[in-house]
């Protein structure tokens, strides 16, 4: 009797192991958040559009999980991640131009000198593009006193 209860036992105990490690694996990428809430930063470039990603296409980089359109998306990302996700981490550049934190929506958007800058108002890339350079700069600096408070 003990013989049979090993046996199955040991039958059962790989396929239990490999679902335990996948049930850990699933539960540690949930707990990473969603990047630019789902929206493929590849895209901003390669289409000029805002643009969704899916999940079949994703990355974890910078404690962060990045969606993409498709493979070719992800692996340009992965490549260099620093070229394609936006400044700022994904809060709105104006607002931080300005000395304040809002989070930015993915739909408003602006690429300038090949860096991707995102907004939390419709306004935003046509405030930001008439005043870039200075507007740029008063961002870092609200980022810069941000970080060192941390």
């Amino acid at each position: 009797m003990f013989g049979a209860m090993s046996a199955i036992s040991r039958r059962f105990a790989l396929p239990l192991t490999f679902w335990m490690l996948l049930c850990a694996s699933v539960a540690a990428r949930a707990e990473s958040p969603l990047a630019i809430e789902g929206y493929d930063p590849v895209a901003y470039f390669t289409l000029q559009r805002a643009t969704p990603g899916v999940g079949q296409f994703e990355y974890e980089w910078d404690e962060h999980r990045w969606q993409f359109t498709n493979a070719r998306h992800r692996d340009l990302f992965k490549a260099d991640p620093v070229r394609y996700a936006p400044q700022f981490e994904g809060y709105c550049a104006v607002s931080l131009a300005y000395g304040e934190v809002h989070k930015a929506n993915p739909e408003y958007w602006l690429v300038v000198e090949d860096k991707l800058y995102l907004f939390g108002k419709p306004i935003g890339p046509e405030l930001f593009r008439k005043d870039f350079k200075a507007l740029l700069e008063q961002a870092n600096r609200t980022r810069e006193s941000l970080t060192k408070k941390h």
